[in-house]
C-alpha cells in the first residue's frame, strides 16, 4: 500500500492500515515501517501520524529528521508547529 503513495503526497498510518484491510492497526503499520531495511524501495517517509506530523522519537535513530527532509524535498511544507497540511497533502486513493 505504501508503494502506491505518489511522490509529493502523504498518507497517515491509519489510512495505510485501512487500505491494507486492517482498520485500527495504525501502530502495526508504524512498527513494520520502522523495521524496513535501510535499502528498501518502499517510500516509508510518505506515512505520517494523524495530526499531520512526523513522529519524532529517540528510537528512530534520526529517521524522523530524515523523513522530514525527504518530504520537504518532495515539496511538502511544514508549519511552525512541525505539521504539514493534511487537507492539502493527503493522498486520496
Amino acid at each position: 500500500m505504501v508503494r502506491r503513495i505518489p511522490r509529493g503526497w502523504v498518507a497517515t498510518y491509519g489510512q495505510v492500515a485501512t487500505m491494507a484491510g486492517m482498520p485500527r492497526r495504525a501502530r502495526l503499520v508504524g512498527r513494520v515501517l520502522q523495521h524496513l531495511d535501510s535499502k528498501t524501495k518502499v517510500p516509508w517517509h510518505r506515512v505520517v501520524n494523524a495530526k499531520g506530523e512526523v513522529s519524532f522519537s529517540l528510537s528512530r535513530n534520526g529517521g524522523d529528521i530524515l523523513q522530514r527532509r525527504l518530504l520537504e524535498k518532495e515539496g511538502i511544507k511544514f508549519d511552525k508547529m512541525n505539521r504539514l497540511n493534511l487537507e492539502q497533502d493527503r493522498w486520496r486513493d
